[in-house]
């Protein structure tokens, strides 16, 4: 396999990462978002932020980062708050509960933090908006 083949296989592979990934973590939110849009905001407090503030970073991190993260829009930053929020599930929410509960928070915290590493791939919004921003920045130099 040639270099150029065995990269656009690396691209697709963060793709349906991220994709797959965010997609799925989406779902999980999505409960939360709608938890907060009928008005409940009865809620866990696992590092003493309160019920409310609690539900919104949750909420935000599953649903609104996720998101970013399947459109590839500032994926390496979109994916820590996800990782973040998964290590308090499996750590702190399941910390006393079998493994099988904390089995899945701890798989997408592993596919986030990839995700932290690799960034969003070349089929990305980062991929598109960066080497723009580069281009004016250089412009603008001259």
């Amino acid at each position: 396999m040639n270099e150029l083949t065995e990269r656009l296989l690396r691209a697709i592979g963060v793709l349906i990462l991220r994709v797959g990934a965010g997609v799925l973590m989406m779902t999980h939110g999505w409960g939360k978002v709608k938890r907060m849009l009928d008005g409940n905001w009865e809620f866990a407090d696992p590092i003493g932020l309160g019920p409310t503030l609690s539900l919104i970073a949750v909420a935000g991190a599953e649903f609104v980062c996720a998101g970013m993260v399947v459109v590839g829009l500032l994926t390496r930053a979109a994916a820590a708050p996800v990782v973040f929020a998964m290590l308090i599930a499996a750590f702190v929410i399941h910390a006393n509960d079998p493994w099988v509960r904390q089995e899945m928070p701890l798989l997408f915290a592993l596919m986030f933090f990839v995700l932290m590493w690799t960034g969003g791939g070349r089929f990305s919004l980062d991929a598109l908006m960066w080497p723009a921003l580069k281009r004016r920045r250089a412009k603008a130099k001259v």
